[in-house]
Order: structure tokens, then C-alpha cells, then sequence
């Protein structure tokens, strides 16, 4: 894996910046893949499921689309409100909008086993979820070219509230979008708990294991990126 940092992001990569870019994409691809694969199982364990995830499964009960296809749709409508609010975005956020919600709808259909019914199996399966997603994270995230929409969109909101703390912003966030889900027949259980307070901590401890601080990543915008492609920057 470090090897492959090596490669998509660092001085040690390839020395055309255009080539540095684009293998950053297929670097995002990738961290997308393992964080899908951890919300996947998050949605296996049958406990009730995140904020975000059961506004997408809300969606996707009223609507013709899947849970992909709906959470691409959330995530494109998120980037266009993160684009009104003028923050700042790169080409991993526009990938994320568009993968992620697909690769989660490709591991469940994938997934030849039939639905948890265990809640210690569940609780087990959860918590799993939590280490791939930070792990993905991981990946994605230093790529450096932008956060995901959702985390643009706290962002934005937090830079609009001064006066409250940002985890309160997040909480706020997090109970409108959990109760949009709710009212739309979303999953809610003791899981959707454990998501809301066991998914920081968990990516946390990752985290500290690995020795990763993702403040200190210098993202890329688009403008920016398309620079460097187009050879006008190095």
C-alpha cells in the first residue's frame, strides 16, 4: 500500500504531474472500493443503519432507484449545494459522489448470504464496517485531490454557524438526514446508534494504529488539477 502511495501522490511517484494526477484518481477508485465494501457490511448487519445510508434506503423505497443509484443522486445534489456555498472541490469529491453508492449497491448484490438476523453477529459485522470505511478513507484521502461531498457540506455549514461547535453542526446535520430517512421508512435500530457514535471513534483508532493525521493533506481543487493536466502547473 505504501508502495502504491508511492506512485498516485508523492515525489516519489511519476515525474509528469499529469500522470501523478490521474493514477491519484485510480488511487481514489480504490479507497472508494474498500470504503464501500465497509458500508456494505454496515448495511448486512441488519441493525439499523446511519444517517446517510437510511435516507438512501428512504429514497430508494419511494422512488424506481436502488440504494446505489439514490445515494448518487444524494451525493450529486450535495455537490451542487456544496458548490453554491463555495467550497472548495476537487475531482475526488466528484468521484466519490459518483462510485460510492454504486460500489455499496454492487457488494449487495454481490453478497450470496442470506440477511443477519443475529444482533451480536450484527453488532460484529458493524464495527468491521467502521475499520474498512476508515481504511478506504485512508486510501482516498491522500490522494489529495477533496474531501467527499458530505464532509464539504459539514464544511460549509459549520463556516455559516460560527457560533456552534462543529460536532454540534454534524449532530444537527446528522438528526435532519436521519429523520428525512426515518419519515421515508429508512432502517433505524440500535445500529443507527452505533453508527452515529462508534463510527468516529472507530476510524480514530485506525487512525492512531496507522499514524495518519488527515488534517494535514493539501487537497487540490479542480481548477487546480485541470492545470496540472493541461501542463500549466507543476
Amino acid at each position: 500500500m505504501k508502495m502504491f502511495f508511492r506512485s498516485a501522490g508523492s515525489a516519489d511517484g511519476p515525474k509528469n504531474p499529469a500522470a501523478r494526477a490521474v493514477g491519484q484518481w485510480f488511487q481514489i477508485a480504490a479507497g472508494l472500493l474498500v470504503f464501500a465494501f465497509g458500508v456494505h457490511l454496515t448495511i448486512f448487519a441488519n441493525i439499523g443503519l446511519a444517517p446517510w445510508d437510511c435516507l438512501g434506503m428512504g429514497v430508494a423505497a419511494h422512488t424506481p432507484l436502488n440504494y446505489g443509484l439514490s445515494m448518487t443522486l444524494i451525493a450529486v445534489i450535495i455537490l451542487g449545494i456544496d458548490l453554491a456555498l463555495r467550497e472548495r472541490i476537487g475531482f475526488g469529491t466528484v468521484i466519490d459522489a459518483l462510485l460510492t453508492g454504486n460500489f455499496v449497491q454492487m457488494f449487495n448484490d454481490l453478497n450470496p448470504f442470506p440477511a443477519n438476523e443475529s444482533l451480536p453477529l450484527g453488532i460484529g459485522l458493524m464495527l468491521t464496517g467502521f475499520v474498512f470505511m476508515a481504511l478506504g478513507m485512508w486510501v482516498y484521502m491522500s490522494a489529495g485531490q477533496g474531501c467527499g461531498p458530505r464532509d464539504a457540506l459539514l464544511v460549509g455549514l459549520g463556516k455559516r454557524l460560527p457560533r456552534l461547535p462543529i460536532g454540534l453542526v454534524e449532530v444537527l446535520l446528522w438528526g435532519i438526514v436521519l429523520l428525512a430517512g426515518w419519515l421515508l421508512g429508512g432502517p433505524v435500530g440500535i445500529g443507527t446508534v452505533i453508527s452515529t457514535f462508534g463510527a468516529g471513534l472507530v476510524m480514530q483508532l485506525v487512525y492512531s494504529l496507522i499514524r495518519f493525521e488527515p488534517r494535514r493533506i493539501v487537497h487540490s481543487s479542480v481548477p487546480e488539477t485541470v492545470k496540472v493536466l493541461a501542463g500549466r502547473r507543476r
